[in-house]
């Protein structure tokens, strides 16, 4: 939209992206209200050019409104741009421009009309979707396919905001039949915005019949490269009636597979493939497969970024139809200029497309990566060989020799590689080829990586009785036992006691020095454990030593990265998106945050009763009793059925005296995830400052005396007010010239604040000995977060710039996390919090020991004092020696879950706090804050 409005700087409009005058915003306002057309086009080119560059231009809105009355659609188009991106900070001033809206989607020309509409829908203020009902139902009526499809796509965008309204408009159906619109883009757009309102919901909202099915196929070949992705996206979750409907629906989808774009290839393939379950005919399944196989090896000639794509999406295909792509092994060989990722998945393919007829040149492909000079690939190579002997039962012996001369060679990376590799070869085919043993052991003194040694000691201990000098190869490693891993450690413990029960007669003190090693000298508790057991099995029955030790192992299979059918057949219907690169299905890498309407807003929490439940030690459920003095009265009827608060499978623990009120319960409400990484979370959805209203006395401080202000005299502080954060000032013109507009920054700070505005516009300007008070909504970004190890609650670094004299000054503004910024939210509910504790991952856990942290053993003392501070108890469980508490709370709009262990029953360990939370940057932060609220 804005591309025909601003031209890149270089164009005749770069001008506008080079204006650096002062006092540049009074007359850009001037211009802006200027009669003449063309000036006030070229003002608001301005405007916009200076949003692009990342300068704030909000002050203008009330001047680029005034602009929307005009016949010029590029001047339209570029306000249009302007109230989409300052919309949500200025809500109320937005809505002045809805009457225009309205005439706009009633205007004669299509282009307005579909204009209209789109802004309207881009503008994600709720006070304007009650306007965009009516404008929205006759666009999707309209005779314009421009504006049907326009008005289809912002069902989807609306569905975004407000899922009820949606519905109870019935655009839903509207858009099921404009599925059957002549317009094949009308119809792309549709099933596009049906796939997008099925994914946040997570409900089929689709509904595809026969009807329908042959309307998609039909737009199939006449709509853009979009369109064609998001219909084959559709009828892959179609399921076909029988074989016949299945064969007719891939003969209208083989020629997308001819497509120049590869998304379109891909979800063809997609299509294909899904389809292919359902042909009973054999001869017919054949055809189409060899269908795929030239369009999959076409997109190997792509870029590398593609190739890769494609090379994750073929070994999905590999694995359910290894006949496809068989006789094309040759594709899949590297080139000297491909991409590590690419040569590295392109290994993979040819592993699973080896077989009997082509293992020769396989070899003779994988023998020269194994020379090549990157490291990681060589390595890759060479357990490549391995696996295609593990594979091919028949090709193993020549498996075996590519790898004896790679051994050969003396190159220390390839040769511990292939002693790894080896010892697979020896579990896969046991007493077959012990004859190269005595290769491998000439080459010990140069092993020095863990997996290769604990690889060859498993050979030596294995074959202990073919090597005559087997005692001395292990007694080599053992000098060194005590410095080696673990991993190398167990395999010695082991390879000595078989050696022992092979010749116990030469190696009774080794194995007596070996035990002594493992259970004495190591810490490690795998080694002592294993090393107590083959001791006691030596000393009790040594014929149940040599069942256990020397018992036969069980066959291996080359499985590495083989997926379950299951999971397989899932990714298959995911293929040409990011679940088929990743081989996870989407909901272990994608939050989906569905839509919230008001009711559930409201009965989110139905299932807390109006007193918390808590199980006591005997499994018998307890009630909070506001009423009681005790707290408790008897078990409760209102048992979910165990009888225990069932949390994460934990077992129950009573916390007797540790109150829930019903009224903070009821106030506990689901907050959208915050996205972990930078850039600004807005958390309050904006708004205009205001007067601050003074529904409560704020307690401001002077931060800024008049004498250092200039004349201006500051007074402020932060100030939580329902549920968002602002920053209120005063401002008291003591002795400067009239000021009417500020400007604020921020340093970075403890927790990350920022203004949602950054401009303080007064209604009037400040004369000398007038005063004025602002309240400026504050959001939070991890961008803005102080360094770790920066004080807590340090006082946030403040700058004022007066817009009229040019003059800035800096400030410091208290803030205390404890009071401030953890509002009284009330606790989660017990579903919502184990949701909530699962859907993040554990890596993104913080947790530390909270050393000389005071704690009298009474850990309902400690959860009344957390809830006193906003720290809300959830549930609990009992562990030996130990309680362990979760609790919830907000950081402002941000929902904390945390763990606390506390020592019980007389044990010195620490109290251990740990915090999980959807915005990950201020977890630590949290556990901060968790632990300052147990200190006082």
């Amino acid at each position: 939209m804005a591309g025909r409005a601003v031209r890149a700087p270089g164009g005749s409009d770069s001008r506008f992206f080079t204006t650096t005058k002062k006092g540049e915003t009074h007359e850009l306002r001037q211009e802006l209200n200027s009669p003449n057309r063309d000036k006030k086009k070229d003002a608001v080119k301005k405007v916009i050019a200076n949003m692009t560059v990342g300068k704030d231009v909000a002050m203008l809105f009330t001047d680029v409104i005034n602009c929307i009355q005009t016949e010029n659609i590029e001047l339209k188009k570029l306000v249009y741009l302007y109230l989409i991106n300052y919309a949500k900070t200025q809500p109320e001033l937005t809505l002045l421009a809805v009457n225009t809206f309205v005439k706009d989607a009633n205007d004669p020309n299509p282009l307005i009309r579909a204009l209209a509409v789109r802004t309207m829908g881009c503008i994600r203020v709720e006070k304007i979707t009650e306007y965009l009902c009516e404008p929205l139902r006759k666009a999707l009526r309209d005779d314009d396919p421009y504006v049907r499809k326009t008005a289809a796509v912002c069902v989807a965008k609306l569905y975004d905001i407000n899922a009820d309204l949606v519905e109870d408009q019935g655009f839903l159906q509207i858009l099921r039949d404009l599925i059957c619109d002549p317009n094949p883009t009308v119809v792309a757009n549709a099933v596009a915005a049906l796939s997008e309102i099925g994914d946040t919901s997570g409900r089929d909202v689709m509904e595809i019949d026969t009807s329908v099915l042959q309307k998609l196929l039909a737009a199939l070949n006449e709509c853009t490269e979009w369109g064609q992705v998001f219909i084959l996206d559709s009828l892959a979750k179609y399921t076909p009636a029988d074989g016949r409907e299945a064969e007719g629906i891939i003969e209208r989808v083989t020629p997308r597979l001819q497509h120049a774009n590869s998304a379109v290839v891909m979800s063809a393939v997609k299509v294909v493939l899904t389809y292919l379950d359902s042909v009973t005919s054999v001869d017919t399944s054949r055809s189409f497969s060899r269908k795929l196989a030239p369009p999959l090896v076409t997109l190997l000639n792509s870029e590398p970024e593609t190739q890769y794509v494609a090379l994750r999406n073929i070994n999905l295909i590999v694995q359910k139809r290894p006949g496809i792509l068989e006789s094309e092994i040759k594709v899949f060989f590297c080139k000297y200029n491909d991409p590590i990722y690419v040569k590295m998945e392109k290994l993979e393919t040819i592993i699973r497309l080896v077989n009997d007829r082509n293992i020769d040149q396989v070899l003779l492909e994988l023998k020269e990566y194994a020379q090549e000079v990157d490291v990681e690939f060589v390595r890759k190579a060479v357990r490549a060989i391995g696996r295609c002997a593990i594979k091919l039962e028949r090709a193993a012996e020549r498996c075996i020799n590519v790898l004896l001369e790679l051994i050969q060679t003396k190159v220390n990376y390839v040769l511990q590689e292939a002693v790894i590799v080896i010892k697979d070869i020896f579990r896969k085919y046991p007493n077959r080829y012990e004859s190269i043993i005595s290769a491998l052991c000439e080459n010990l003194d140069t092993l020095d990586e863990p997996e290769a040694k604990a690889s060859i000691i498993w050979i030596i201990g294995e074959y202990a009785e073919r090597i005559d000098n087997a005692d001395e190869q292990l007694e080599h490693f053992l000098e060194t036992f005590e410095e080696e891993s673990a991993e190398v450690q167990l395999q010695l413990l082991t390879a000595t006691v078989k050696l022992f029960l092979k010749q116990p007669e030469d190696t009774q003190d080794m194995v007596q020095r070996v035990l002594q090693l493992a259970t004495e000298e190591s810490d490690d508790p795998d080694l002592r454990d294993r090393g107590f057991v083959y001791w006691r099995l030596l000393s009790t029955n040594p014929e149940a030593a040599k069942a256990v030790v020397l018992s036969e192992k069980p066959n291996i299979a080359d499985d590495t990265f083989t997926l379950e059918p299951a999971v397989l057949d899932m990714l298959i219907g995911q293929i040409s998106t990011l679940s088929s690169i990743y081989y996870k299905p989407p909901e272990a890498f994608v939050m989906k945050q569905a839509p919230i309407s008001r009711a559930e807003d409201e009965d989110l929490d139905d299932d807390d009763e109006d007193a918390e439940e808590y199980a006591n030690e005997d499994g018998e459920d307890y009630e909070y009793d506001s009423n009681n003095a005790d707290g408790l009265t008897g078990p409760s009827d209102t048992s979910n059925g165990s009888g225990a608060v069932d949390l994460l499978s934990m077992d129950d623990l009573s916390v007797n005296d540790a109150p829930a009120p019903a009224a903070a319960a009821a106030a506990a409400a689901a907050v959208p995830a915050a996205p972990g990484g930078g850039g600004i979370v807005d958390l309050f959805g904006g708004g205009a400052g205001a007067a601050a209203p003074p529904a409560a006395p704020v307690q401001k401080t002077v931060v800024c005396p008049a004498a250092q202000g200039g004349g201006l005299e500051i007074l402020g502080a932060f100030v939580l007010r329902g549920g968002a954060l602002f920053l209120d000032v005063d401002v008291n013109n003591r002795d400067a010239a009239p000021t009417q507009q500020l400007a604020v920054q921020l340093n970075k700070n403890t927790f990350g604040i920022v203004p949602a505005q950054q401009q303080i516009a007064f209604d009037q300007p400040l004369a000398p000995g007038a005063s004025a008070s602002y309240s400026l909504p504050m959001s939070l970004t991890p961008a803005m977060l102080a360094p770790p190890g920066s004080p807590v609650g340090a006082p946030v670094q403040t700058a004022l710039k007066n817009m009229q004299t040019g003059a800035v000054l800096y400030f410091n503004i208290p803030v205390d996390g404890l009071s401030t910024m953890l509002p009284p939210a009330g606790p989660m509910g017990r579903d919502q919090f184990l949701a909530a504790w699962k859907s993040v991952d554990d890596s993104l856990e913080v947790s530390k020991e909270a050393q000389g942290l005071p704690f009298s053993g009474d850990v309902s003392a400690v959860t009344r004092k957390l809830q006193e501070r906003n720290i809300y108890f959830v549930a609990g469980r009992e562990a030996p020696g130990q309680q362990i508490v979760y609790y919830s709370f907000k950081l402002v709009q941000l929902h904390m879950l945390a763990e606390v262990t506390f020592p019980v029953g007389g044990s010195a360990a620490a109290p251990r706090l740990c915090i999980r939370s959807e915005a990950p940057p201020y977890a630590p932060l949290a556990l901060q804050l968790l632990e300052a609220a147990l200190r006082q």
